[in-house]
């Protein structure tokens, strides 16, 4: 008999995204899902593989062209795509009182990036808690504001909507030239960028963060982990100093006819929604080229591992900036917050770097051939946008052709899965004699 091939939780993860893009594309093909009661193929595809990898590149315009009930299907999606579709595959098994096998457990671990699970059950159940209370509560802060609006029934919508799209760092806005219109309300501002971070801060963070300041209110001490520590502090030097570099490159240009409060305002909302969320409250196509390079750079960091966002993620922003540090103070080892980072996660992350890197190179040059309309900094946006599961475009979203949706499409995936469980998805186990060759070194510089 043929042997049954066993897949990986690499693979499994893969699958289960694959699957959710499919089942999406189907459901928005529905004559019901738009107001015309129609979309190609290729476009479903495209807002299917945009809400399940929480990017927010659209194609067609969400508010005018899709109908409610396509709306509702969009939010299932990127609610899905933020939490992950085994994640809720779990809950429901645990809801039903079935056994979970350990495969399962190891796809929820590669899904979050999380080292060795014991108390997982807990885990699954505190995620889906943190994520009600945090989108419950922005929904309840912005359907107060938006209730002046609009009535009630469609301002309770949209307020769900876009808490929803906030904490899972989505994008997909209900308003067609997203929050351009609200860059001065406060508090529609600060809670979606509260929202934003919370949702980038991954998990892991999120549950340490709590057990912190319970600790604090009992007056009992209790040590952050490295991983926590180093998430806050990148994210923290993520907002302000870019929000900072925006601010003053900005200041006679895009934001020339705001007051003082109002660019500050703009500068950080704009910082902290490049990394991973795709809102905007500014005109990007009227920023400066030094405006459009940072707003790339964030994009490629992303957010932080287990979170609902992309990018090559902070922490190996972070510990690659931690060797570089060493090298050039000639240290052997590489420290972070008096702590030790092993060679492995240190190999890891210029993996991960390099493979980025090659990713974006060569998706942008395929877009390069097949778009040549583009212009450099519309396809290379477009691509890093794809890739950290941003969704802040400079126009060229909407002028894809077929060929150009392909890549974006790919591009999406690959970098909500992650590029290293793609390629453990892809590769396949092979056995090595156990030898070593010679060691030979080569010139570099």
């Amino acid at each position: 008999m043929p042997k049954i091939r066993r897949f990986n939780p690499s693979q499994i993860l893969a699958l289960s995204f694959l699957g959710a893009i499919c089942l999406g594309t189907l459901l928005l093909m529905l004559p019901w899902s738009t107001q015309e009661g129609r979309i190609s193929f290729i476009d479903a595809l495209f807002t299917s593989t945009s809400a399940v990898c929480v990017t927010g590149l659209i194609v067609k315009d969400t508010p005018t062209f899709f109908s409610p009930w396509g709306q509702v299907i969009i939010m299932l999606l990127f609610q899905m795509g933020g939490l992950g579709i085994m994640t809720f595959s779990t809950l429901i098994l645990l809801v039903s009182g079935r056994k979970i096998s350990i495969t399962d457990r190891l796809i929820i671990q590669e899904g979050f990036h999380y080292g060795f699970l014991r108390d997982w059950r807990s885990l699954i159940k505190k995620i889906f808690l943190f994520t009600f209370f945090i989108e419950l509560g922005a929904g309840l802060i912005l359907f107060l504001r938006w209730r002046v609006d609009f009535p009630w029934p469609k301002a309770l919508f949209i307020s769900l909507f876009h808490a929803i799209s906030a904490f899972c760092n989505a994008g997909f806005s209900l308003f067609s030239q997203s929050l351009l219109n609200y860059r001065h309300d406060v508090v529609i501002n600060l809670t979606m960028m509260a929202t934003i971070v919370l949702g980038g801060l991954g998990f892991l963070v999120l549950q340490e963060g709590f057990y912190f300041f319970g600790c604090k209110l009992k007056k009992t001490t209790y040590r952050l982990s490295l991983h926590t520590r180093l998430v806050l502090t990148m994210t923290s030097l993520l907002i302000l100093l870019p929000a900072l570099v925006l601010l003053g490159v900005e200041w006679n240009h895009s934001l020339a006819d705001y007051n003082f409060s109002e660019k500050l305002l703009a500068s950080f909302f704009q910082v902290i929604t490049a990394r991973t969320a795709g809102f905007n409250t500014l005109d990007l196509t009227s920023l400066s080229y030094g405006s459009v390079f940072l707003l790339i750079a964030l994009m490629f960091t992303g957010a932080s591992p287990g979170s609902t966002g992309g990018g090559v993620k902070t922490t190996t922003m972070g510990v690659v900036l931690a060797f570089l540090r060493s090298k050039l103070l000639a240290r052997e080892e590489v420290l972070l917050f008096r702590r030790t980072i092993p060679s492995e996660v240190i190999t890891r992350a210029f993996t991960l770097m390099t493979l980025a890197i090659f990713f974006i190179s060569g998706a942008g040059f395929l877009l390069f051939l097949v778009q040549p309309h583009l212009s450099m900094d519309q396809a290379l946006f477009e691509v890093f946008s794809a890739f950290g599961t941003v969704g802040l475009s400079l126009g060229g979203t909407a002028s894809l052709n077929t060929g150009g949706k392909i890549i974006i499409i790919i591009t999406m995936f690959a970098g909500r899965i992650g590029l290293l469980t793609l390629l453990y998805a892809l590769s396949r186990e092979k056995a090595f004699g156990k030898f070593t060759y010679v060691e030979e070194s080569v010139m570099i510089g």
